[in-house]
């Protein structure tokens, strides 16, 4: 057998055998919750087998060869997402490096991947999969116009965590982006409108005479990402805050028949009505409560709970990037301002993985997705309680950090300086 054939076959027989020697686990006597915040299970027995749930039942038998962990008097729920982040795209914002979540050079906003820029080995990925968030939305945060390049999903341990290279093509439609680009929103709106249109398929019938002529067109990222929009393969993530801003969106879905998200929306809440009836879901902070310009006047730590009562699905984000895991004690803020602990934790559990598209896979404790759960040792969203144990995709994940080892390194004051040694 020659040496090329031997390497295929070696190939073959590890992707048959991938997630086949994956360690099964059972997770025994939690309060489960297997519909993001609802299906409430006591007693659990959570079964994971090749990285993916296999069951969830109330006092289940544990098969041979499972390792067991025991969550007796503890909380187990999916995994936590967040749904916007530049997690492996930046590091340190302040230092010399260079930043991949800001293209400010380029002149294709719209063909930006993450793929080509993220870092699996970023610091910032531990220090968020310990607080029990296991997957995240990631993209750009700037770049020299309008249009902010596509996201991704990312899986937050793995050899692959890329997911969903494609989940949004964001823009940029708010007070700053207006001034930057065009110094009028209505010339960015203008901007957006005619790229969009010139965007529609073409016509099928049109050309086919001169197919024979046709030249093989150039590849253009920024054409191929619209492309994936005015197919529906891609929703269109709109940053907007104000609410005749919000209105404009909603007019744009309804123009163009494409998928659209609306993300900050500050004053989203004026236009719940409007919003829910148009299917248009807002990912956002729950914690804003103060305005912070003549865009955000509407803000109020109210707007999720509202958003909400009007049937408008919602997805939460955490500060910032270094904080992003902190979108659970949003949460628990949303809660602590009237909305429903159980639609606070879709909020970063099923509503983001049907908001982007990874639901198949992802979001509650079904058999056959991925096997992404934590152990809490108290109610998720309360600020004190914290995880005892995270699975990502079957495969349980140390609770260590950058932060943890610097943590233990030094809180003890007494011991020699390392230099001494």
């Amino acid at each position: 057998m020659s040496k090329m054939k031997k390497l295929m076959g070696a190939s073959l027989v590890a992707l048959m055998t991938a997630g086949v020697n994956a360690e099964d686990i059972a997770i025994t006597g939690g309060t489960a919750f297997t519909d993001g915040g609802k299906g409430k299970v006591e007693n659990a027995t959570v079964l994971i087998h090749d990285g993916k749930i296999q069951s969830v039942s109330a006092g289940g038998e544990v098969p041979a060869g499972y390792r067991t962990v025991a969550a007796d008097g503890k909380w187990v729920t999916v995994g936590f997402m967040v749904s916007g982040t530049t997690l492996g795209l930046m590091e340190v914002s302040l230092s010399g490096n260079i930043n991949d979540s800001r293209a400010s050079k380029t002149a294709n906003g719209k063909g930006l991947e993450v793929g080509y820029a993220f870092n699996p080995a970023s610091t910032l990925i531990p220090n968020t999969r310990i607080e029990g968030v296991t997957r995240a939305v990631t993209g750009f945060a700037g770049s020299k116009d309008m249009w902010l390049g596509q996201s991704a999903v990312i899986a937050l341990a793995g050899d692959d965590m890329i997911v969903a290279p494609h989940v949004a093509l964001s823009v940029d439609m708010d007070e700053g982006a207006a001034n930057s680009n065009f110094g009028s929103r209505a010339g960015l709106w203008d901007a957006v409108i005619t790229t969009l249109e010139n965007a529609r398929p073409a016509d099928e019938e049109a050309g086919k005479d001169d197919d024979k002529k046709a030249k093989k067109p150039k590849y253009d990222s920024g054409k191929a990402a619209l492309d994936r929009v005015m197919k529906g393969e891609m929703p269109l993530l709109v940053e907007v805050e104000r609410k005749a801003d919000i209105l404009q969106t909603i007019a744009l879905k309804k123009r163009f028949g494409i998928d659209v998200i609306i993300t900050s929306g500050a004053e989203a809440w004026m236009v719940a009505d409007e919003l829910a009836a148009a299917g248009i879901p807002v990912v956002m902070d729950p914690t804003r409560d103060l305005p912070e310009d003549f865009d955000s006047l509407g803000n109020t730590g109210a707007a999720a709970a509202r958003l909400h009562a009007a049937g408008v699905k919602v997805a939460f984000v955490g500060p910032d990037t270094h904080n992003a895991r902190l979108v659970v004690q949003n949460a628990g803020n949303a809660v602590a301002m009237g909305m429903p602990w159980d639609a606070a934790v879709d909020a970063i559990s099923k509503n983001p993985a049907e908001i982007f598209g990874v639901a198949d896979s992802y979001g509650t404790l079904t058999p056959g997705k991925d096997a992404d759960v934590v152990v809490w040792d108290g109610d998720p969203l309360e600020v004190m309680s914290s995880p005892d144990a995270v699975f990502i995709r079957g495969e349980e994940v140390p609770l260590v950090s950058r932060q943890t080892k610097l943590r233990d390194r030094y809180k003890d004051i007494t011991r020699a300086p390392a230099y001494r040694k």
